[in-house]
Parts: structure tokens; C-alpha cells; sequence
């Protein structure tokens, strides 16, 4: 897959890399911000990613930066509502039924904790991988899945189960 023209050597190592992490943090940031604004924000900072190549791939965390980029971008163009209509997802052509509850029990919850709720229950990730995309430690973003399901569970009326 060619996205850019160019070296055949660096285009060769950005295709890998958007292959190996392109899908993982668009996830994060659609977790973020929703469908529209996560998107788009992902394809802005692989687009930074690409024209920054030759920094960027010597970064120890050059997915983590490139989410700090997308964050930027959402933040500057962010409309303001999250809406997961699941037939923008990426990666889903169909969801199995939810609770009608959970889309506003997920709004009400913070940036830190929707996405920690979203990335690990929702999109199977370990906490070591989201912590490092995220550039937290793991104790941290514990925190902010405690946190987050305890919310969405007073926000569903749901009983803590053990």
C-alpha cells in the first residue's frame, strides 16, 4: 500500500508503521473524541507523522507523540459532540446491541476515563499498551478505568458486581 510519494526507503518504513499502529491510534483518539473528530485527527497527525518522518521514527514512543498531535488537532477542530453512530466506527461494519444508556453514560464520563473504558473494555487492548500509547504509567490509568466504571455504572444503574 503506497500512501505518499516519495524515497522508496522512508515511504517503505512509514507504510510499516502505519500498518503496524495506524488502526491503534486511530481507536484511541475515535475513543476520544468521538467518530468524526477522532478520524480525522488520527489521518492529521499520520499526515504530521509523514512529513516529520525522518524525527518521528527515532522517537521511543513515535505513537504516543503522534497521539499528543492528533489530540492537538481534535481539540483545535473539535465539534463539541461526541456521537458514536455505529456505522462510522472504524473497524465495525455492525455492533451487537448495547445498553441505550451506555452513549450518554460514556459522554459523561472524562477525556482520561472514556478512553481507558473505551480502549480496554471495549476495544480489548491491555493496560500496558494503552498506558504507553497515552504516556501514563499503568498504576495511572487504573485510576482512570476505576474511576470511569464506577461512574458509568451510577450513570446505568448498574450494582457493582464483583
Amino acid at each position: 500500500m503506497r500512501m505518499f510519494g516519495g524515497v522508496g526507503g522512508a515511504e517503505e518504513q512509514f507504510d510499516a508503521f502505519v500498518r503496524r499502529n495506524g488502526e491503534r491510534l486511530t481507536r484511541a483518539l475515535v475513543a476520544a473524541y468521538g467518530p468524526a473528530d477522532g478520524s480525522d485527527a488520527a489521518q492529521a497527525a499520520l499526515c504530521y507523522g509523514w512529513e516529520n518522518w525522518d524525527r518521528v521514527q527515532e522517537m521511543d514512543n513515535a505513537v504516543g507523540y503522534l497521539y499528543r498531535v492528533g489530540q492537538t488537532e481534535a481539540r483545535r477542530n473539535r465539534s463539541n459532540t461526541i456521537a458514536f453512530d455505529t456505522t462510522t466506527l472504524p473497524g465495525y461494519s455492525h455492533l451487537p446491541e448495547f445498553e441505550p444508556g451506555l452513549i450518554a453514560g460514556l459522554r459523561s464520563l472524562t477525556e482520561s476515563q472514556r478512553m481507558a473504558v473505551m480502549l480496554i473494555h471495549g476495544h480489548g487492548y491491555r493496560l500496558v499498551e494503552v498506558a504507553s500509547l497515552l504516556e501514563v504509567s499503568v498504576s495511572t490509568l487504573r485510576n482512570h478505568l476505576r474511576r470511569g466504571l464506577e461512574k458509568l455504572r451510577f450513570e446505568l444503574g448498574v450494582e457493582n458486581v464483583a
